[in-house]
């Protein structure tokens, strides 16, 4: 068996409420290593052709990389995947936090999902001992009540727990899988298919570290973190000011998408910087297994828009979509946006993005009173943007229901022109990187499988003239030595992304 894995995948059969014990060989490791590949190996084998992304044949996997698990800053991390209930292909989502390293040390390298339970359950596993328990007293609870109960009823606070909120439960296509309150497999809706599967939870704990080859050297290299943070100006910053430093840098380069895209620089972009978000609502910063970087916002408001801690603060894809996106200024209103979508569990990106859509449409007369259930929905209206992803978590009314389908499918059902104002690709909600500026973002988004995404290629700016050593030492060693302009998008860029 090779280094770093257990060499044991668990199959969990819903309707059958069996679980088994899957011990692929060492070529199965060899061939696909981790993360998505392993997924896409169990759901090609058991997903049939047509499948409903909201029925019980569609497959839901949680899997680990080779080196999760190891103290390596940045490198406790998981990938889910299903088919995905907002586009119809593949659905691919990460997320990072503690529960990945503790489901490692559970004695698994990864996790399958087949049909549905006949009563919500969830499924714990401790030290290579799994079982499905009885859920029904946390259905209809958010992340972070579920998370509470499950640790008290287990009688152990250290243990991990990811969840789907209220939001998957409602079957709502852009629902998130929630674990330490707020790290997010937050694309593709693969909370949905949590819900759709009445699977509430998975919780883990567990001391079965795999071996590594070279624990010397591992020793050694998860040392140079704390020694690269302190000259690595890029990781300094991401420590400081989170992922939200990235607002000005976005709006002074006129790439902060701004009233559904229509713009991309916003008048109040500074308002809503990580800049600001430091000097009024930042209280701590946390981390992630074994990260010295602490890019984790811990955020509290005292204002109407109440917001814990314990919830998170947004990330710079929130404080764009519920931010610029809806044209709302208030940094409390977008922090409550943030806390919500957490706790209920859904993707701030295709979240606010809808929302965004819905207020371009009310504000061109696409979008009457009786869709919106009377909510005067106009940029810049806090309160209503609030009001509406209450809406959608629940798909409580006209709005809820039309909302939480995202806005793709959303604009299908309405018409009226409403899809000349979308920003979707293959149904997914558009990402705060506006292809007008970063032009290879735009190749991505089209070529991506599953729709516009952010993180599946480097951004222009990592391979630009003039960059400097922030990231050409790296893409080097790739083969990547001739740097272009930005706006560029020829054979050199293209080709290397």
């Amino acid at each position: 068996m090779p280094y770093g894995y257990h060499g044991k995948i668990l199959i969990a059969d819903l309707t059958a409420r069996q679980l088994v014990i899957d011990e692929p060989d060492a070529a199965f490791y060899r061939t696909y290593m981790g993360g998505a590949n392993f997924g896409m190996h169990y759901i090609l084998k058991h997903l049939p052709r047509g499948a409903d992304p909201l029925g019980p044949e569609n497959v839901l996997t949680i899997m680990l990389s080779v080196i999760t698990g190891v103290p390596f800053s940045g490198q406790s991390r998981m990938t889910a995947n299903a088919k995905s209930p907002l586009t119809g292909a593949i659905g691919d989502s990460q997320a990072g936090g503690f529960f990945p390293a503790e489901l490692k040390n559970s004695g698994f390298d990864g996790l399958v999902f087949l049909g549905k339970a006949e009563r919500p359950v969830y499924l714990w596993i401790k030290d290579g001992a799994p079982e499905l328990r009885d859920a029904s007293e946390l259905w209809g609870l958010g992340a972070w009540d579920t998370e509470t109960r499950i640790r008290e009823e287990l009688g152990d606070d250290k243990i991990e727990v990811t969840c789907c909120g209220q939001a998957g439960e409602n079957l709502a296509r852009m629902a998130a899988i929630i674990n330490m309150r707020n790290r997010a497999f937050g694309r593709t809706g693969l909370g949905a298919v949590m819900g759709s599967k009445n699977l509430k939870a998975i919780a883990v704990r567990g001391s079965q570290r795999p071996a590594v080859a070279d624990a010397k050297m591992v020793k050694s290299v998860a040392s140079l973190g704390a020694t690269e943070l302190k000259t690595n100006r890029g990781m300094e910053e991401l420590r400081d000011l989170g992922t939200a430093a990235t607002v000005m840098a976005q709006e002074f380069a006129g790439g902060l998408p701004t009233r559904n895209y229509t713009s991309g620089t916003f008048e109040d972009a500074e308002a809503i910087s990580g800049e600001r978000l430091a000097e009024t609502i930042l209280v701590d910063r946390n981390t992630c297994y074994a990260c010295v970087v602490r890019c984790k916002r811990e955020v509290e408001t005292d204002d109407k828009y109440q917001v814990k801690r314990e919830l998170g603060g947004p990330e710079y894809e929130t404080l764009a979509t519920f931010g610029s996106y809806c044209a709302v200024k208030d940094l409390n209103a977008v922090a409550k946006a943030n806390a919500l979508c957490n706790d209920y569990g859904l993707d701030t990106i295709s979240a606010g993005a809808t929302i965004a859509w819905a207020m371009e449409c009310f504000e061109d007369g696409i979008l009457p009173l009786d869709d919106t259930d009377g909510l005067t929905l106009r940029f810049g209206d806090a309160d209503a943007m609030l009001q509406a992803l209450e809406a959608l978590a629940f798909r409580r009314g006209n709005l809820g229901a039309l909302l939480a389908e995202g806005s793709a499918r959303a604009a299908a059902k309405i018409g009226r022109g409403s899809e000349d104002r979308l920003i979707t690709v293959k149904g997914s909600e558009a990402p705060a990187h506006m292809p007008q500026v970063k032009r290879s973002m735009g190749l991505i988004y089209a070529v991506n499988p599953f729709g516009a995404d952010h993180q599946s290629s480097e951004h222009d700016t990592s391979y630009e003239e003039n960059s400097g050593d922030r990231s050409l030492g790296w893409l080097a060693e790739l083969g990547l030595t001739k740097p272009v302009p930005a706006t560029d998008l020829g054979a050199e860029k293209s080709s290397s992304h």
